[in-house]
C-alpha cells in the first residue's frame, strides 16, 4: 500500500523514484509483479511536500549521474578512472568557461519565452516564477567573458567560434523544453543546473584560484554559480514552487530534471576524456591564433601552451 505522503515518478524505463516526507528516497524496479511495483507504475495524483519533492528532484539527478558513471566505468576501464581522478587544470577550466558562456547566454531568453506561453494559458504563478528566474540570470554570460579576458584571451572571438561538444546538447534540450506549447519542463532543466552548481564548495573555487597568477580574478562566473553565490537560495525557492504544483506538472519537472542530468553527466564525461592537446587545438582554432602567440601572463602561458602540466 502506498503511503499517503509518498511521491513517485516513473523514470528511466522500468524504474520509479520514490520519495517520502520522512526523507527516505529510493529507486524501485517496476519489472516485478508485487503490489508496490504495480502501485508505483501508476502516475501519482496527490499533493507534494517540500521534503518529498526535494527527494524526487535530487533523486533524478543522482540516478542520472550514477547510471552515466556506471556506464563509463563498464566500458572505459583505465580512462574512466583517469577522468574521475583529474585535479584542477587551467586549460580545462578555460574550456569549461567557454561552455558556461553558452549555457548562460540564452537562459533569460528561453525562460521568458516559456513565461509567455504560460501567460497565454492563464498560469500567472508559473509566469511570475519564470520571469523572476530570467531576471536573476540576466547578464551572467558576461561574467564568463570577463573571466576569459582576465586570462588574456580573446573572449568574444573564442565563444563566437567554439561550442564545446558536451555543451551543445544541453543548450538544445533547454531550448526545446522552453519552446514547447506547455513548457513546464523548463523548470526541471533550471533546477538541474542550479542544484549542481550549488554543490560546488569554496574549496573548488580556491583550487582554481591557486592556478592563477596573483592579482588575476578569473573566477567570477564560478563564484556566482557555486555554494558561495545565490544558487542555494534559488534551489530552495524552486523546490518550494515545484512542491506546490499539481501532480502532472511535478512529474514532468522531475522527468525533465532527469533528462537534463543525463546530458550533463554525459557532457562531463565527454569533455573530461578529451586530451589537453585536443582542447588546446579547439581553443586555438576558435581564437584564430596559436595560444603561445597571445600576450598572456607568464603562468597562464605556461599552462596553456603545454610548458607546464
Amino acid at each position: 500500500m502506498v503511503h499517503p505522503i509518498t511521491e513517485w515518478v516513473r523514470i528511466a524505463g522500468e524504474t520509479a523514484i520514490v520519495a517520502q516526507e520522512s526523507g527516505e528516497v529510493f529507486f524501485h524496479a517496476l519489472s516485478g509483479r508485487e503490489t508496490e511495483a504495480a502501485a508505483f507504475g501508476q502516475r501519482m495524483t496527490g499533493v507534494g511536500t517540500l521534503v518529498s519533492t526535494t527527494g524526487l528532484l535530487d533523486g533524478a539527478i543522482s540516478l542520472a549521474f550514477e547510471q552515466t558513471d556506471r556506464r563509463y566505468e563498464e566500458v572505459g576501464g583505465p580512462l574512466a578512472a583517469q577522468v574521475a581522478n583529474q585535479g584542477p587544470n587551467l586549460l580545462r577550466y578555460i574550456y569549461a568557461l567557454v561552455g558556461a558562456y553558452h549555457t548562460a547566454k540564452d537562459t533569460p531568453r528561453n525562460l521568458l519565452w516559456a513565461a509567455e506561453h504560460f501567460q497565454d494559458i492563464c498560469r500567472p504563478e508559473v509566469t511570475a516564477y519564470l520571469e523572476m528566474r530570467a531576471r536573476e540570470e540576466t547578464g551572467h554570460e558576461r561574467l564568463a567573458l570577463k573571466d576569459l579576458r582576465a586570462l588574456g584571451l580573446p573572449a568574444e572571438r573564442i565563444v563566437a567560434n567554439l561550442v564545446p561538444a558536451g555543451i551543445k546538447p544541453l543548450c538544445d534540450i533547454f531550448e526545446r523544453f522552453c519552446f514547447k506549447d506547455y513548457p513546464i519542463e523548463s523548470i526541471g532543466f533550471s533546477y538541474c543546473s542550479e542544484r549542481i552548481a550549488a554543490l560546488k564548495p569554496k574549496s573548488e573555487i580556491d583550487a582554481v584560484q591557486a592556478l592563477l597568477p596573483v592579482g588575476i580574478d578569473a573566477t567570477r562566473f564560478l563564484r556566482s554559480h557555486s555554494s558561495l553565490g545565490s544558487e542555494v537560495s534559488h534551489v530552495e525557492e524552486t523546490i518550494e514552487f515545484v512542491a506546490s504544483l499539481a501532480a502532472e506538472d511535478r512529474i514532468a519537472v522531475v522527468q525533465a530534471t532527469y533528462e537534463a542530468s543525463l546530458l550533463m553527466a554525459e557532457g562531463r564525461q565527454l569533455e573530461s576524456s578529451r586530451s589537453e592537446a585536443e582542447i588546446r587545438a579547439e581553443l586555438e582554432q576558435a581564437a584564430g591564433v596559436a595560444l603561445h602567440g597571445l600576450d598572456l601572463p607568464r603562468p597562464v602561458r605556461a599552462a596553456l601552451t603545454g610548458s607546464v602540466h
